[in-house]
C-alpha cells in the first residue's frame, strides 16, 4: 500500500492561475513546434530544465507537456532477441522477482526499422492539470484540505505551487485528465496541436500512462545502458549520489518539491526516482505479469522512501478503492505522495495496410524468433517446453481410452511412443547442459591463461619502460609489449563474453540438469588449472541461477585472484 499521509497544499483561483501562466509562458504554436527540434527549447514553468531532444506538445493556456524519446533495441515491428530485457531485482522485495520480457516501442524512429517509446520528461504537475481541467476540477478532486490557501499565493510561491507534482487526487481523476487532454489535442479545428506528435503510418499517437516495463526500461537507462553493460544495475546513478537525482525521505522528509529541481538521468528524465511515486497503466500483480490482480501499480518511490530503498525495480500497490479500517467503509484512495507521468502511445493496428505488413512479418517471426522470446518459452528452455507439452497429452489419452475401450491398443501405442520421446528429451537436456558447462569451462581455462600472460607482460612492460628512460632503443620493445597486451585484452574480452553467454544459457535449465552437468564433468580427469576453473564456474553458475544476472566484472576479478599466484606445476 502506498503512503497516504497529508502534505500541506495550497488553493488558488482560476483567474490567478491563468494570469500567472499567461505572463510566464507567452509562446506561440510555432515556437512549440520548433522546440521539438534538436536545439534546446526556451525555459518555461512547464519545462524548467530544457534540453536538446525535448519533444514538446501544447496545452490550453499556452501550457506545455514535454517528452523524451527512448529508442528500443532491434528493428522491425516484432523485433528480435535483442529486445529481451530483464527486469526486477532478486535482492528486492517479494514483488520484484526477476522476469524476462520483450521491450517494444510505440513508434518507428527511422528508415532502418528502429522503434522508440516516448515518455514524459517530468511528473504531471498541478499547473498542467488545471490547464486542461480548470481550477474548480482540481479543488473538487484534491483530497488536501490545505488547498484552500492557494488563492493567497503570488509570484514565486505561486509558480512553485503550480510546478508541484499533481498528487492527492484519485486514479480516476488522472484518467479523466488524460481523456480531456486527448480530446483537446485532437480537436479537428486545430490540427496544429498534433503537428509534433509521433506517428505510425501518419496516424498520431495519444496520451496514456506508461506500462510497468516501459517505466522500468527508461529508469534503467534504456538502450544506452544496455550497450554500456549497466542496464542490470540497481540504479542508473551511483547510490551515493541519490541526493543529486532524487527527492527521498532523507532529503525531502515527506514534502513534495517542484519538478525538475534534481539532476536529469542519462535519458533526460527528471524525478523518475523519488518525489511522487508514479501511477502506471497496469493493475498491480505480485509478479507483474501474473498472480492476483489488485490495485494500480506505482513506480519510482517517493519523498517517503528511504534512499537505501530506491531502485529501478521498486514497485508498490496503490489501493484505488481502499478499506478504511477505522470507519469500516471503502474510500477512493488519494495519496499525498502519489502522482503520474504520461506516455505517448499508439494503437497496434492503425491502418489496414499496416496490418497487412505486420501479418507478413509475423510468418517469419513465428517460424524463427518467436520461440526464443519470453512469450514462446517456459521458465526453462525449449526442450523442457516440449517435454511439458508431451506430458499434457497423457490425461487426454487416458480419457479417450476410458470413453472408447475399443481404441485401447492403438492409443496405448501412442502413449508408448510419447513416453520414448519424453525419455529422449530428458537425455537431450542432460547432454545439452553438460555440453554448455564443458564449453564454459574451456572459456574459463582460456581466461586464466590470458590473465597469467597479461600479468607477466605487465611486469615486462614496467621493466621495458624503465629501460626506455635510459635509452631510446628500448622504445620499440615498449611498443611491442603494449601491442601484445592490447591483443590479449581483446582476446580476454571475447572469452569472457563466451563464458557469460554459456552460463546464461545453462541457467535456463532446471537445477537437476545443471547438477548432472557438473557431476559428469568433475568425474573426469582434470589438470590443476581445470579443477580451479571448475570451482569458479560452479560458483558463477549458482550465482546466475540465484540472481538471473551475470556480474562479469566480479567474475573476472575472481579469476584474477584465483590465478594470481597460480602455477601449473
Amino acid at each position: 500500500m502506498s503512503n497516504d499521509g497529508v502534505r500541506p497544499g495550497r488553493r488558488l483561483s482560476a483567474v490567478m492561475f491563468f494570469l500567472f501562466f499567461a505572463a510566464a509562458c507567452v509562446l506561440s504554436y510555432a515556437v512549440l513546434i520548433t522546440a521539438a527540434l534538436a536545439e534546446a527549447p526556451p525555459q518555461t514553468p512547464f519545462n524548467p530544465k530544457p534540453a536538446e531532444g525535448d519533444l514538446i506538445l501544447p496545452m490550453p493556456g499556452d501550457g506545455q507537456m514535454v517528452f523524451r524519446r527512448v529508442p528500443v533495441p532491434g528493428s522491425g515491428f516484432w523485433g528480435d532477441q535483442s529486445r529481451i530485457i530483464q527486469i526486477g531485482d532478486a535482492a528486492g522485495g517479494i514483488f520484484e522477482g526477476l522476469q524476462r520480457t520483450q521491450i517494444s516501442g510505440s513508434f518507428p524512429s527511422g528508415p532502418d526499422g528502429t522503434w522508440e517509446l516516448v515518455m514524459a520528461k517530468y511528473e504531471l504537475t498541478r499547473g498542467q492539470f488545471v490547464a486542461v481541467m480548470g481550477m474548480d476540477a482540481l479543488l473538487a478532486a484534491s483530497g488536501d484540505p490545505e488547498d484552500q490557501k492557494l488563492p493567497t499565493l503570488k509570484g514565486r510561491e505561486l509558480r512553485d505551487a503550480l510546478m508541484m507534482p499533481l498528487a492527492y487526487v484519485g486514479h480516476g481523476d488522472v484518467l479523466e485528465f488524460i481523456r480531456r487532454y486527448n480530446q483537446w489535442l485532437f480537436d479537428p479545428a486545430h490540427p496544429e496541436r498534433v503537428e509534433a506528435m509521433p506517428r505510425v503510418d501518419e496516424a498520431p499517437g495519444f496520451m496514456r500512462l506508461p506500462t510497468e516495463d516501459e517505466w522500468e526500461y527508461c529508469a534503467r537507462g534504456g538502450l544506452a545502458a544496455i550497450q554500456a553493460g549497466t542496464f542490470d544495475n540497481g540504479l542508473p546513478f551511483p547510490a551515493a549520489e541519490a541526493n543529486e537525482f532524487a527527492w527521498h525521505l532523507g532529503n525531502a522528509k515527506h514534502q513534495l518539491r517542484p519538478v525538475g529541481l534534481r539532476k536529469p538521468d542519462a535519458g533526460g528524465f527528471h524525478d523518475l526516482f523519488g518525489n511522487a511515486q508514479e501511477m502506471t497503466s497496469g493493475l498491480f500483480r505480485p509478479e507483474i505479469w501474473q498472480g492476483k490482480p489488485g490495485g494500480v501499480a506505482v513506480r519510482g518511490g517517493s519523498v517517503s522512501t528511504p534512499p537505501a530503498d530506491l531502485r529501478s525495480a521498486l514497485r508498490a500497490e496503490l489501493d484505488v478503492y481502499a478499506w478504511n479500517v477505522d470507519e469500516k467503509k471503502v474510500e477512493e484512495r488519494r495519496s499525498f505522495n502519489t502522482g503520474a507521468r504520461l506516455a505517448i502511445g499508439a494503437n497496434v493496428v492503425v491502418t489496414s495496410a499496416q496490418r497487412t505488413r505486420i501479418e507478413k512479418e509475423y510468418e517469419a517471426y513465428k517460424a524463427e524468433l518467436r520461440k526464443t522470446m519470453p512469450v514462446g518459452r517456459t521458465l526453462d528452455n525449449l526442450v523442457s517446453q516440449a517435454s511439458v507439452q508431451i506430458g499434457s497429452a497423457d490425461p487426454i489419452i487416458e480419457r479417450l481410452i476410458k470413453e472408447n475401450p475399443g481404441l485401447r491398443e492403438p492409443l496405448g501405442a501412442v502413449q508408448s511412443t510419447l513416453e520414448k520421446a519424453r525419455e529422449r528429451l530428458e537425455l537431450a537436456q542432460r547432454e545439452s547442459a553438460r555440453s554448455l558447462a564443458q564449453d564454459a569451462a574451456r572459456n574459463g581455462v582460456n581466461l586464466s591463461v590470458y590473465l597469467s600472460r597479461l600479468a607477466r607482460l605487465t611486469d615486462t612492460l614496467a621493466l621495458a619502460r624503465e629501460l626506455a628512460e635510459t635509452s631510446a632503443r628500448y622504445q620499440e620493445q615498449v611498443a611491442a609489449v603494449e601491442k601484445s597486451m592490447a591483443e590479449l585484452e581483446t582476446a580476454l574480452g571475447e572469452q569472457m563474453q563466451g563464458y557469460k553467454d554459456k552460463i546464461g544459457t545453462l541457467g535456463e535449465y532446471e537445477k537437476a540438469y545443471i547438477d548432472f552437468a557438473f557431476t559428469e564433468l568433475e568425474a573426469r580427469e582434470m589438470t590443476k588449472r581445470e579443477r580451479l576453473v571448475m570451482k569458479l564456474l560452479k560458483g558463477h553458475a549458482q550465482s546466475f541461477a540465484d540472481q538471473r544476472r551475470a556480474d562479469t566484472n566480479l567474475w573476472l576479478e575472481e579469476f584474477r585472484k584465483g590465478f594470481a599466484e597460480f602455477s601449473d606445476s
